[in-house]
């Protein structure tokens, strides 16, 4: 499998080249998705990237948007090669495996985050209040705890470079309508709930997870990713033990690097050691294993 940093479709539109995704107009109603193997931290695109990290994104994206098609509709429309355009078929080196055909919705401008454990930015936050979003949580909670409830934690949306900030449940209702904020969150926090059981299985916890949602003819539609490594803290629970900081099984020990020296958040990115390039990889590999019981194919 080819590894791809950056994509050129002319046939199509580029509408977007995002930290991971190049997205392409296909008519007026569809997306060509492309998930690249770039890799970001602190809302910064790093500049290696990381071997079949896209493949990996996309495959256990489409994994879990199956598994859970009955709880809410999702917005792909093709998956395979075979099945797109023809004129993308000369493509296919760059786009098999990693792509998928959409349709075009109105995306909702919130993260819907949803936290099982208190850690990252959560835990600072209590630390500082004992709160999170707004939410009370009991008093001598330990790092890395499993809540006693997960908790819908939305936050804004960030332009690339920026951060996202966490909001309210009540400020995420003024910005999208409180009916389609309660929907959202009800199936955030099912889809989590069910999501984390089926990980636990796996030997995987979900520690916290974003999702995305958005509107196509007046119907809500699962959009984006979906717990993968990028959009979700993965722990291994072999080891799993409250009161500090958890092994990552993310991309959080690229995160924990670029906090050890000393990079101040902010573009242009220092590039990784070619040891953590490797080991990034094998990790996004190992999980996508794990989760699905199958092996990627490269």
């Amino acid at each position: 499998m080819k590894i791809v940093s950056k994509t050129n479709i002319p046939e199509y539109p580029l509408l977007s080249r995002g930290k991971v995704r190049d997205i392409y107009a296909v008519g007026d109603d569809e997306l060509l998705i492309v998930t690249t193997d770039r890799l970001s931290a602190f809302d910064v695109i790093l500049p290696d990237a990381i071997p079949f990290k896209g493949a990996v994104l996309n495959q256990i994206t489409l994994f879990w948007m199956e598994r859970f098609k009955d709880l809410v509709p999702n917005h792909v429309v093709a998956d395979r090669i075979e099945l797109f355009p023809e004129n993308l078929r000369a493509y296919a080196d760059e786009l098999e495996g990693r792509s998928v055909i959409v349709k075009k919705a109105s995306p909702l401008p919130i993260e819907c985050i949803v936290r099982g454990y208190i850690t990252g930015s959560g835990w600072k936050d209590y630390k500082k209040t004992g709160k999170v979003s707004g939410h009370a949580l009991p008093e001598g909670l330990l790092e890395s705890q499993e809540l006693p409830e997960p908790l819908f934690t939305p936050s804004t949306k960030a332009e690339i470079g920026a951060h996202d900030e966490n909001i309210t449940v009540d400020r995420a209702g003024e910005l999208i309508g409180g009916d389609v904020l309660r929907e959202v969150e009800r199936i955030s926090l099912e889809i989590y709930r069910q999501a984390r059981n089926y990980a636990r299985n796996c030997g995987i916890i979900i520690a916290d997870t974003k999702f995305e949602f958005g509107i196509k003819g007046g119907q809500l539609l699962w959009i984006d990713e979906a717990l993968t490594p990028d959009s979700s803290r993965f722990w291994p629970m072999d080891g799993y033990e409250p009161g500090h900081g958890q092994p990552s099984f993310d991309k959080q020990f690229v995160r924990d690097y670029l906090e050890e020296i000393g990079f101040n958040k902010q573009p242009p990115a220092p590039h990784l050691p070619p040891e953590l390039v490797e080991k990034t990889s094998r990790t996004y590999m190992r999980i996508f294993e794990m989760l699905t019981g199958s092996k990627l194919k490269v």
